[in-house]
C-alpha cells in the first residue's frame, strides 16, 4: 500500500482521526488503541507524510463542545487546506447517486471527493460506517475512477502504519465489529456530520457553504492549495452521445 517516493506522500486527515487525537485518554480498550494510533501517526510520521485537510474538515471540527473544538482547530492550524471545485462537487453527487456513500452522509462523500480530486495518496479515518468500510472501499474507488479520477488509498491510521517498515511495530488493531462498534468520540463526530448534512437541501447549497468557509479562512491567513484540473480526466462519452 505504501508509495515510495522522494516527495512526501500526502495524507488527508478526516475529522474522526483529529477527534481521537485530542480527546481525553479512555479506558475503553478499542477506543484507547485508536487514540494511541492517532497520536503515533501524528507525532512519529510527520517526516514521512504531508498531512492535509479541507474546508469540510474545518467545518466539522469547529462544532460540538467549544473546548474540544478549540483543541481540534489548534492541532490542525498549521496544515494546508485543499480547495473544493465544481469537479469535486459532481463527484460527490456520483458517490451519493451510486449508493457508494449514503445520501444522508453528504459530508463523508465530500471528504472522499476532495481527497480524490486533489490526488492525495491516502485518506485516513476511523469512520467505518461510510469511509473505511471494507465492504465499500473498492466500490467507492470504482465510482471515482469511472468519473475520471485516480483512485486513492482509503485506510485507518493503523492500516497505514502497518504497511510501513519501522523500528517499532505499531500495535495491532483489537477485534471489533465495524458495523456495530461505536464510542463517545465517534458518536459526536457522527452527530456533527448529520447536523451539517441536514442543514443543506441541495449539493449546490452545501458547495456554496464550503466556498464561503474557504474565503473566510483565506482572509484569516489559512494556507490553501488550489485544485489542479490535470488530475481529472473526464470519462469519454458513449458514441451515441457524441452524435
Amino acid at each position: 500500500m505504501l508509495k515510495y517516493t522522494t516527495i512526501k506522500s500526502r495524507v488527508y486527515i478526516e475529522p474522526t482521526v483529529i477527534s481521537h487525537l485530542v480527546a481525553r485518554p479512555s479506558n475503553d480498550a478499542i477506543l484507547a488503541s485508536w487514540q494511541r494510533a492517532s497520536r503515533q501517526l501524528w507525532e512519529d510520521y510527520t517526516d514521512r507524510f504531508e498531512f492535509v485537510i479541507s474546508p469540510i474538515v474545518r467545518a466539522e471540527i469547529q462544532r460540538g463542545d467549544p473546548t474540544a473544538a478549540q483543541q481540534r482547530l489548534a492541532v490542525v492550524s498549521s496544515l494546508t487546506v485543499l480547495e473544493i471545485s465544481p469537479e469535486m462537487d459532481n463527484l460527490v453527487e456520483k458517490l451519493l447517486d451510486s449508493g457508494a456513500v449514503p445520501r444522508n452522509a453528504r459530508p463523508d462523500a465530500q471528504h472522499i471527493a476532495i481527497a480524490t480530486g486533489h490526488g492525495v495518496d491516502y485518506l485516513v479515518s476511523w469512520n467505518h460506517k461510510h469511509i473505511v468500510n471494507k465492504n465499500k472501499r473498492e466500490y467507492i474507488n470504482q465510482i471515482c475512477q469511472a468519473a475520471g479520477f485516480q483512485p486513492i488509498t482509503i485506510c485507518t491510521p493503523m492500516e497505514l502504519m502497518e504497511d510501513i517498515q519501522m523500528k517499532e511495530t505499531p500495535e495491532k488493531q483489537l477485534e471489533f465489529d465495524p458495523e456495530t462498534y461505536t464510542n463517545p468520540i465517534l458518536e459526536e463526530c457522527y452527530r456533527i456530520k448529520a447536523e451539517i448534512s441536514a442543514e443543506f437541501k441541495t449539493q449546490a447549497e452545501f458547495f456554496a457553504y464550503l466556498k464561503a468557509l474557504e474565503e473566510e479562512d483565506k482572509r484569516n491567513g489559512i494556507k490553501y492549495v488550489a485544485y489542479d484540473p490535470s488530475k481529472h480526466t473526464p470519462p469519454e462519452k458513449p458514441d451515441d452521445d457524441k452524435k
